[in-house]
């Protein structure tokens, strides 16, 4: 396929790209890694006038550490699947990004590319739900902060206001006694369904969760109701009928819609095999702290 002319735009700063976007209107993209724009530009489902490119903007790359990971927007996913710091403090934010895509994706496709393309089969949007990570965004005015679950509207759709820019992933540093796991099933590379679960044991059950599901409906969710399910669950050998009644509470919380991936039945069902294997390995890991 051969695209149609367009200008490229290279601004330094933040607030540069921020009063491009302004400036230029609808007709204006920016992007970073390229690897999403790539596809929907191939499929010819998307026109542009200009694309405003991020890399050469420092503020939105690398990886800091103090107490929580700060992530730049632009850091890619293989920056971070190999990253000593990420390592140390959320391992299993490492063991998520080495499932994303293939290598080629991972080494040009960056973790805010992902979030804000918004595509409803992300394996990041999911995992930082359960995390409780925030976005920091901000364009000409000051930052704000977005929780993870609250910044996708829907498929391909942001809280992103015009002329602002996702700058930060911030992550959590795990609590003492927690266990934080990210499970999916993928077909070609793209998940099926993602399931999430960051559990912390007290006294030998259940004293708090963070649960999500994403890939099999319009955008990743947080399950409240689970979460609740789950409180005072037995840590160490949880009983069967226990785990059962919250898989059967996650998978009626959860909103599939039907797609070439499944019907909204099967879907649930896989919701219930996926939480109750993430769940059991997340308490494992919390007890063996």
């Amino acid at each position: 396929m051969r695209l149609s002319p367009f200008r490229l735009h290279r601004p330094t700063t933040v607030e540069q790209a921020s009063e491009l976007l302004r400036e230029l209107g609808p007709g204006a993209l920016p992007y970073c890694g390229g690897t999403e724009l790539l596809l929907v530009a191939k499929l010819g489902l998307t026109e542009f006038t200009d694309l405003i490119d991020l890399k050469g903007i420092a503020e939105l790359s690398g990886i800091q550490a103090n107490g929580e990971l700060r992530i730049g927007a632009a850091t890619t996913h293989r920056e971070i699947e190999r990253s000593p710091l990420v390592g140390e403090h959320s391992p299993s934010l490492a063991a998520m990004e080495r499932q994303v895509g293939n290598i080629r994706v991972r080494n040009v496709g960056t973790i805010g590319g992902n979030l804000c393309f918004a595509d409803p089969h992300s394996d990041p949007a999911t995992y930082l739900i359960a995390a409780g990570g925030r976005l920091v965004a901000r364009g000409q005015g000051p930052a704000r902060k977005i929780l993870v679950e609250e910044f996708t509207r829907g498929p391909y759709e942001t809280a992103l206001t015009p002329g602002e820019l996702l700058v930060a992933i911030e992550v959590p540093e795990p609590a003492a006694g927690s266990g934080l796991v990210h499970l999916k099933m993928a077909f070609n590379e793209r998940p099926a369904i993602t399931i999430a679960a960051n559990i912390a044991v007290r006294d030998g059950t259940v004293a708090a969760s963070r649960i999500a599901v994403g890939s099999i409906g319009v955008a990743a969710q947080r399950l409240v109701e689970t979460e609740r399910s789950l409180a005072g669950v037995v840590a160490v050998e949880p009983s069967p009928e226990a785990l059962s009644a919250c898989a059967a509470t996650a998978a009626q919380e959860a909103r599939p819609v039907e797609d070439a991936n499944g019907s909204i039945e099967y879907k649930r069902q896989l919701a219930r095999v996926l939480f109750t294997r993430c769940v059991r390995t997340a308490l494992a890991d919390a007890v063996a702290i």
